[in-house]
């Protein structure tokens, strides 16, 4: 009967032993078909305008990759969208947009975003088929420009800097509207309320008008910023492009991780090489 007992004994003991490896064995291979700290990437969605945004994503991609995080790209063709849904909690983050145009739609909407860091200046253009230079602009000439209120300061600016008006000198430039122009000798006509993603249109079909651009539209529209802009913005400009996220949300190590893979040497070489200029990184290790 003792003997019994014995058998039975290291029958059980054996029998746990095997499922406890079987347990073990589930858990090693969990472990390696999810990998973070457990072995799992962690996934963040990012929302961003196609050209160049979305582009410098992908380039990126393989980096973040390395680092255990997996980037999923949700295009737009829009600027109010990807704060919405950033809002919603659709997006992680989203990448598109400057500090003014971010700050003006927190005033509006009293979203709780904020901003990691910039990554890059897209110079702010102005475009005509017609017009060849600065000198042949003449009096009474339609300036078509964007309805974004957080662009006006910029491009007024821009034609302030080129000699063509003149702005308030009390007046914060980046904040300018058109109630601030106080030299306008050539008469220029300013018609600001246009759609961003619609103004290259404006620039193929209309005649004798300027088109104020922003850089990811124009090359959008197969337009080389640097060569087919009657005058642009150079890198001094302050609208630098930044990765907007949740407040909540400022300090996550994923998104962080993001931001350090845009400032690599890496992306911005690729930045430099792709736009030939157009598109200027910022805040890295080039």
């Amino acid at each position: 009967m003792k003997k019994l007992w014995t058998i039975l004994f290291l029958s059980l003991i054996l029998l746990l032993a095997a499922c406890g490896k079987g347990d073990a064995d589930k858990s090693a291979d969990g472990d390696k078909d999810s990998g973070n700290a457990d072995g799992e990437n962690t996934e963040i969605i990012v929302g961003a305008s196609s050209e160049p945004h979305a582009e410098i994503l992908e380039e990126a991609k393989p980096l973040l990759e390395e680092k255990g995080i997996a980037l999923e790209i949700e295009p737009y063709q829009d600027y109010v969208f990807p704060n919405d849904d950033l809002e919603s909690g659709k997006l992680d983050a989203n990448f598109f947009q400057h500090i003014p145009y971010l700050k003006e739609t927190i005033d509006k909407t009293g979203y709780d975003l904020d901003y990691i860091d910039g990554i890059h200046i897209e110079p702010m253009g102005v475009y005509s088929k017609d017009i060849a230079s600065i000198d042949d602009i003449q009096k009474g000439t339609e300036v078509i420009m964007s309805n974004s209120v957080a662009d006006h300061g910029r491009i007024l600016s821009l034609f302030e800097k080129n000699g063509l008006l003149k702005l308030d000198p009390e007046v914060d430039k980046g904040s300018a509207t058109l109630e601030d122009v106080v030299e306008n000798p050539k008469e220029l006509k300013f018609s600001p309320e246009y759609e961003p993603a619609l103004l290259p249109e404006f620039y193929h079909s209309e005649k004798n008008v300027l088109v104020a651009i922003n850089t990811n539209y124009a090359i959008g529209a197969d337009l080389n910023p640097l060569e087919d802009a009657l005058f642009i913005e150079d890198e001094d400009s302050e609208y630098v492009n930044v990765i907007a996220v949740r407040s909540e949300d400022k300090d996550n190590e994923a998104l962080k991780t993001l931001v350090e893979v845009l400032h690599s040497k890496e992306i911005q070489d690729f930045i430099l090489e792709k736009y030939d200029g157009a598109v200027v990184p910022v805040g890295g290790n080039n």
